[in-house]
């Protein structure tokens, strides 16, 4: 890597690439770095928490409501705050990347809401980054529209959706950005780079700096965010309470702190939003060592499941019981051209979001403009004009810690097909985010990092219990190499094959692919879109 500029503390690091100067700016990389001075230890500190929690519920720790925010949960006089310009009617929302065409077709889409996801649906290369604050730059300037290669046009309608962006998680680092040849929290480069350039352009529009936050495990993490919010506001002279923040439920251990997350976010909290594959995800890696929470194949854990029931119930509760917008779980589907398979999806699609509608949900989100449609009749035939439901304060709905996690209920072995689709998933999207592309089509779903996530542990934790033998994951491994090899030849099938076994094979479980095989595969290489 070759060092490009060194403004106050941070130093840049990366080939320069178009435009990269629009975006990194000393000023820009100054307000970055006075965020990493000011968290970067507490970041640390609660990564390091994080840790310990979770060897504790390995040891057979159990989980429970915390006793020492019982009187959070039961004063019920507070509420967060009133929903900012351009998020009060959320019946839709589209979720992808920040790339230039995926950014017009998400914000002419008909959704409510674009949340422009750094996360799971972008593979941080750092020109991925780069070009992804471009873009947003770009939209929010309406200077997006362009011609693609094979002459289709894109152009940005008159009334584009509100626009979230979803930084990447606290566990992440930014390797091309280092303060003392330590790199800067990821989540505070997403963060500090659009708060910078587009907090203004944003209230100038009508609208203000709005996120989605990820991965958060606990309340602390969501007060660092408070806290992360607060600064930057003070900093660039901008009012308290202007920022506003989703927060995905997604992690096993932050269901089991909805009410304290909200509290510590209230002045800037635009809801929570419920996380479909992250979630098992956080459930499978926190209790893999257990024999009883060894889950089928993905495609039948479906969300009527009564653990999924009960955490989704409690999440449309607790929001409204404060004030705050519920946002159901992302449909991956995507609508094929064929058209039985076609009307076979929405069919799906459908029945999924009137169960939300129907559970009290005031929205929900999908991967593809092709759902929007669907999703937007099904919440407007319960709302109507109404812009949400936070009326229903769902006083019906009791859950307890052990409802969370009755996975019992659920449990079962996988089948052959569900092995192989797991080996399949985890390879295809490997090899896909090694070159650089962050969301993927497979198999009529919109594969991203957290689909990946689940193959992965799910394939560990069926090894560790014996519901599958090693020698027949090794075996699907190669044939599933050897079929990726012969329609991709560019594919790198030798870097897949490690971080598979890395990742899936090992004595002990990685916590994220991600962290790793960005340090050894990512850092200093460029974008290769096949």
């Amino acid at each position: 890597m070759t060092t490009l500029a060194t403004t106050g503390r941070v130093q840049v690091l990366g080939a320069p690439g178009d435009r990269h100067e629009e975006v990194l700016t000393p000023e820009a990389l100054d307000f970055v770095g006075r965020l990493d001075a000011a968290f970067a230890t507490r970041r640390f500190d609660l990564l390091t928490e994080r840790r310990r929690r979770s060897a504790l519920l390995r040891s057979g720790a159990p989980l429970d409501f915390s006793r020492a925010t019982t009187a959070v949960r039961d004063d019920p006089d507070w509420r967060v705050a009133r929903p900012a310009p351009g998020l009060t009617d959320r019946r839709v929302e589209i979720t992808g990347p920040p790339e230039r065409s995926t950014a017009v077709n998400a914000l002419n889409s008909g959704a409510r809401v674009w949340v422009a996801d750094f996360e799971d649906a972008t593979s941080p290369t750092w020109e991925n980054i780069v070009q992804g604050q471009l873009t947003l730059i770009d939209a929010i300037d309406r200077r997006i529209d362009f011609t693609g290669p094979g002459g289709e046009e894109y152009r940005l309608a008159d009334e584009p959706a509100t626009i979230m962006v979803r930084p990447r998680g606290w566990h992440l680092t930014e390797k091309h950005l280092v303060v003392d040849d330590r790199p800067v929290p990821a989540a505070l480069v997403d963060f500090g780079l659009y708060f910078f350039h587009c907090a203004r352009r944003q209230i100038d529009a009508g609208s203000g700096p709005y996120f989605s936050l990820p991965k958060l495990e606990n309340r602390y993490e969501a007060r660092l965010w408070n806290d992360v919010f607060l600064l930057a506001q003070d900093l660039l002279d901008i009012p308290r309470g202007t920022i506003r923040a989703s927060v995905l439920i997604e992690t096993i251990t932050a269901a089991f702190e909805m009410e304290e997350i909200l509290h510590e976010l209230r002045e800037h909290s635009a809801g929570l939003d419920a996380g479909r594959w992250d979630y098992l995800f956080s459930l499978i890696k926190n209790f893999a060592h257990r024999p009883d929470f060894v889950l089928p194949d993905r495609a039948t854990v479906t969300m009527t499941a009564p653990f999924l029931r009960a955490y989704t119930e409690l999440l449309v509760r607790t929001c409204h019981k404060r004030g705050a917008h519920a946002i159901g779980a992302m449909a991956a589907r995507i609508p094929g051209g064929d058209p039985a398979a076609r009307e076979a999806a929405l069919a799906k699609v459908r029945l999924d979001k009137e169960r939300e509608a129907e559970d009290g949900f005031d929205g929900s989100w999908v991967a593809h403009p092709g759902l929007v449609p669907v999703c937007r009749s099904v919440f407007t035939d319960v709302l109507g004009d109404r812009p949400h439901q936070l009326e229903r304060t769902r006083d019906d709905v009791h859950v307890t810690a052990e409802e969370l996690v009755a996975v019992r209920r659920t449990a079962g072995r996988p089948t052959p097909e569900g092995v192989r689709d797991s080996v399949a998933v985890a390879v295809r999207y490997y090899d896909a985010w090694l070159r650089g592309q962050g969301a993927v089509a497979l198999n009529g779903l919109l594969e991203d990092a957290a689909t990946a996530e689940i193959a992965r542990v799910q394939i560990w934790q069926w090894l560790k219990h014996r519901a599958v033998d090693r020698e027949t994951v090794l075996l699907l491994l190669d044939e599933e190499l050897a079929a990726l090899g012969a329609a991709y030849p560019w594919a790198r099938l030798e870097e897949v094959r490690d971080l598979f076994e890395r990742t899936a094979l090992g004595r002990e479980l990685p916590a994220f692919f991600t962290t790793e095989a960005y340090a050894r595969h990512l850092v200093g290489r460029p974008s290769v879109r096949a």
